[in-house]
C-alpha cells in the first residue's frame, strides 16, 4: 500500500524513478539537440566536416512553479515550449552550421521595433504564428468544415466525430509523407533517426560510440511523432464529449480550440503512461500506431550524423570531452547564459574524424522554412520538469558509464 501511494506521489508531481536519467532530444539542422537533467546541447556539423556544439541550461519551469508539474498542466506546459524553444533551437543550428541569415523583412524590422525586442526574436514570433495558423487551417478549420457539411446528411455525433478524426489523420500522413519525399527533408530525418538510435543505446548502458549507436533501431516508442498521433486518436473521443455538435462552422472550430489544451495534456499522459508501462500485448498495439508513423519520419543515419548526435548527448549528459579526440571539456552552463562550445570559442571544436559522406546519391543540406517545418514532425514533447531535482553533473556521468542500471527516454517530443 506505501509503495503504490509512493508511486502515485511519483507520478503525480512528475517525480523519476529512483536512478533514472531524463533524456530528449530534436533534430535540427545539419544536427540534433539533447535536452539532459540540468543542461540542453545542440550539435551540429558545418559544411568544412567540424562538428560544434554549445550548451545551456535547461528550463524547467516546474521548479519555479511546482504546480506545472501537476497531470495534464505539465502536458500543456511541455507542449508550448517544445513549440517555442524548437522553433528557437532550428534557428540556432542554422546560424551554428554557417547557413546565411535570413534577413528580416520591414515589417519585422518595424514589428521588432514597437516591441522592442530583437529583430531575429520578432522572425522567430512570426514563424512560430505561421505555424500555428497553418496546423490550425490543416488540421482543424479543414475537418471542422468537412464535419459541419456531413451534419446536413449525417446526424449521428459519433459518426460526425469519426469522420473529423479520419480527415485530421489523414491530413497529417499526407502532409509528413510528401515532406519526407523532399530532399532537403531527408536529411533532417536522418539526424532523426540518429538521435533515436544514440538514445537507444544510453537506455541500453552501453558505451556511447558510433559502433554501438548503429546497431540500434530508429523506431522510439517516446518520440514526439508518436505524440502527435496519440493528439490526433485522443482528440476524436475529447471532441465527443466535449465538443459542440452546432451546425455553426465557427462555433464547432472554438470549441475544438478551446479543447486542445486538455487533449494535449491527456496525450501527454498516456505517452508518459505507455513509456513506464510494461510491454505486454496491449502496450505494444497501443504504440503500434505511432512506431509506424516513425517510418516516415525518421530515416537511417550515416555514421557522421550518429557522431553528431553522440556529441550533443554527451554534452547534454555533461560528460568530459564529448568531441573526443582532440576534444576539451566545455565550461558549465551558467544561470541566464550559454555556454558556448561553438567555433573559435572552444579548442575543443576540432575537426570531426569524418566529413559528412559525399556520394552521387547525397542529399543537400537542408535549408529554408520547407526544413523549418518538416523538422517539427521529427521534434519530440520534452519533460517539463521535475518536481524532484534529476541527476546531474557527476551522477549523470556515472549514469551514462553504466552505473545506473535503468535508463529511460521520458523525454523528448520532442521529437
Amino acid at each position: 500500500m506505501a509503495k503504490g501511494l509512493q508511486k502515485f506521489k511519483d507520478w503525480f508531481f512528475g517525480r523519476l524513478p529512483q536512478g533514472c536519467v531524463s533524456v530528449g532530444g530534436q533534430a535540427v539542422m545539419e544536427g540534433v539537440m539533447m535536452q539532459g537533467p540540468r543542461v540542453t546541447a545542440i550539435a551540429v556539423r558545418q559544411s568544412d566536416g567540424k562538428i560544434v556544439y554549445r550548451t545551456r541550461k535547461t528550463v524547467r519551469p516546474g521548479e519555479k512553479y511546482p504546480f506545472l508539474n501537476w497531470p495534464i498542466i505539465r502536458g500543456v506546459v511541455s507542449f508550448v515550449l517544445s513549440l517555442v524553444y524548437g522553433m528557437k533551437t532550428l534557428a540556432e543550428s542554422a546560424e551554428m552550421a554557417g547557413s546565411q541569415a535570413e534577413e528580416p523583412s520591414a515589417f519585422e524590422k518595424k514589428l521588432a521595433k514597437a516591441l522592442h525586442m530583437k529583430p531575429d526574436d520578432v522572425m522567430i514570433l512570426c514563424a512560430v504564428i505561421l505555424a500555428i495558423i497553418l496546423s490550425v487551417a490543416l488540421f482543424f478549420a479543414l475537418p471542422t468544415g468537412i464535419e459541419a457539411l456531413c451534419k446536413l446528411f449525417i446526424t449521428n455525433k459519433l459518426a460526425l466525430n469519426l469522420i473529423g478524426g479520419a480527415v485530421r489523420m489523414t491530413v497529417f500522413l499526407l502532409y509528413v509523407y510528401l515532406c519526407s519525399k523532399l530532399k532537403e527533408i531527408r536529411r533532417v530525418f536522418q539526424y532523426h533517426g540518429a538521435e533515436h538510435k544514440s538514445i537507444f543505446c544510453f537506455e541500453a548502458g552501453e558505451e556511447l560510440t558510433v559502433e554501438n549507436a548503429r546497431k540500434f533501431g530508429r523506431l522510439h516508442p517516446r518520440c514526439g511523432t508518436s505524440f502527435l498521433v496519440i493528439v490526433m486518436l485522443i482528440s476524436i473521443v475529447v471532441f465527443l464529449f466535449f465538443g459542440s455538435d452546432s451546425g455553426n462552422v465557427l462555433r464547432r472550430l472554438g470549441s475544438r480550440l478551446a479543447l486542445l489544451p486538455l487533449v494535449a495534456g491527456i496525450s501527454y499522459e498516456v505517452l508518459k503512461g505507455l513509456a513506464r508501462a510494461e510491454n505486454t500485448p496491449l502496450v505494444r498495439a497501443l504504440k503500434w500506431p505511432g512506431l509506424m508513423v516513425q517510418k516516415i519520419t525518421t530515416a537511417e543515419p550515416d555514421d557522421s550524423m550518429l557522431e553528431v548526435a553522440l556529441v550533443s548527448l554527451k554534452a547534454a549528459l555533461e560528460m568530459k570531452d564529448p568531441l573526443g579526440k582532440n576534444g576539451a571539456q566545455g565550461e558549465e552552463p551558467s544561470e541566464g547564459a550559454d555556454a558556448s562550445h561553438d567555433g573559435e570559442d572552444v579548442r575543443g571544436a576540432a575537426q570531426a574524424s569524418q566529413a559528412p559522406e559525399e556520394s552521387a546519391g547525397a542529399e543537400p543540406s537542408p535549408s529554408g522554412d520547407q526544413a523549418r517545418e518538416a523538422a517539427q514532425a521529427s521534434q519530440t514533447p520534452e519533460e517539463s520538469a521535475g518536481a524532484e531535482p534529476s541527476p546531474g553533473g557527476d551522477q549523470a556521468r556515472e549514469a551514462a558509464r553504466g552505473s545506473q542500471g535503468k535508463r529511460r527516454h521520458d523525454g523528448q517530443t520532442v521529437a
